[in-house]
């Protein structure tokens, strides 16, 4: 047994919600490179600029690469072999949300409740996705989520008739709908099967896996592929302004479901889709 203290996970959350905010993933930073190389017209050209010339900016300044700062959403695997001691394991990681949104100078986004509105003032509580995982180690993702391409995310809740061309039609619906409104070029999360909730947390999920990486079965990665294809026909383009990249990548993730059921769930991310993982 293996212990972890709480001020381990503590530092760690601190730590990856600053990372997160400020620098990029590399593989989507290469993404948006190899896009803005690729457009043709010379506003779409000159919006991939500005959003590469922001990025640079925000690495070299050690500011966020965007005002929205967003909701701490944490994805943490616990291995079983692992003991945690010093204190309550959720306010650990509370704690270093609280943390890293004060010593990072992060935009403090969320409030007590719906109706009410009072703004918590640390950015706290997080949203916390626990497993027990086999292992003696802990690894921690930190997605901080903005509203913007939240806020046009969707549900479907499709029978097993509409088949996968249903499931392309649900996909291309609601990233159309979305628009300009998620500040793309976006990267699509889609969750299939589940139920109701798990394939919308298969959506959130999906966006936290690097896009370099397809979906580990072959009939998923291409039609990661094909859908990707169909998206960006759409031309909505960068900031919607039209071009050639509305999306920058789509990710599934699946689970097994009902016969009576064919739940698909898009989360959308704009097109800095930010995520840090660490292992303690």
């Amino acid at each position: 047994m293996r212990e972890i203290s709480c001020n381990t996970i503590t530092e760690a959350i601190s730590e990856l919600f600053i990372k997160a905010n400020r620098e990029l993933p590399c593989d989507l930073l290469c993404k948006i490179l190899d896009s803005a190389k690729a457009e043709e017209s010379e506003i779409a050209k000159s919006v991939m600029s500005d959003i590469v010339d922001n990025i640079d900016a925000a690495k070299k300044l050690c500011l966020p690469i965007c005002q929205d700062t967003g909701m701490a959403v944490v994805f943490i695997d616990v291995g079983q072999d692992v003991h945690i001691v010093g204190g309550n394991f959720e306010e650990a990681i509370n704690q270093g949300v609280r943390q890293g949104y004060q010593k990072g100078l992060l935009r403090k986004s969320v409030v007590s409740d719906p109706l009410l509105r009072k703004n918590t003032e640390d950015n706290t509580p997080a949203i916390i996705h626990t497993r027990i995982v086999d292992g003696e180690h802990i690894k921690i993702t930190a997605c901080p989520k903005g509203f913007g391409s939240e806020n046009m995310s969707g549900i479907r809740m499709l029978t097993p008739s509409a088949q996968r061309q249903g499931v392309i039609n649900a996909v291309l619906e609601i990233v159309k709908s979305a628009g300009a409104n998620p500040c793309p070029p976006i990267v699509v999360g889609v969750g299939i099967g589940g139920d109701f909730e798990q394939c919308a947390l298969l959506s959130k999920k999906a966006l936290c896996r690097d896009i370099d990486l397809p979906n580990e079965n072959p009939f998923y990665a291409e039609f990661e592929k094909e859908m990707l294809e169909k998206i960006n026909k759409l031309g909505i383009g960068p900031q919607g302004f039209g071009g050639k990249t509305t999306a920058l990548a789509v990710n599934i993730e699946t689970a097994p479901t009902h016969i009576a059921g064919l739940p698909v769930a898009v989360n959308i991310g704009c097109h800095v889709t930010r995520h840090a993982t660490k292992i303690i």
